[in-house]
């Protein structure tokens, strides 16, 4: 509902009653107050709701690759060690500089 149709309603239907004694002073800015202050109340709402279900989905998602990794089946060893090849071709120049020294 558009807030200002409301508050145009709202102020409408109050101008048609009787003033009373009982009402407190500026109750009717206290009640605009909080129906303005609703709205951003809803505003942020949305966007936590929304944050909240990213965090579930990121959550869901982490354990299922943890899930498939951990019960995924062992692929046989081709042989190929993948941090001696690393080490063999960054010591590869300091191999060629000690060759070339008297």
């Amino acid at each position: 509902m558009n807030l200002n149709e409301l508050q145009k309603k709202l102020t409408t239907a109050a101008r048609q009653q009787p003033p009373d004694d009982r009402v407190p002073y500026a109750f009717e800015k206290r009640i605009v107050a909080l129906i303005a202050e609703r709205s951003e109340a809803a505003r942020r709402d949305f966007w936590a709701r929304g944050l909240w279900r990213a965090a579930v989905s990121c959550v869901a998602l982490a354990v299922i690759c943890g899930a498939v990794s951990v019960f995924a089946p062992e692929v046989a060893d081709s042989g190929n060690d993948l941090s001696q090849d690393l080490e063999n071709t960054l010591l590869a120049s300091a191999d060629t500089t000690d060759a070339l020294l008297p």
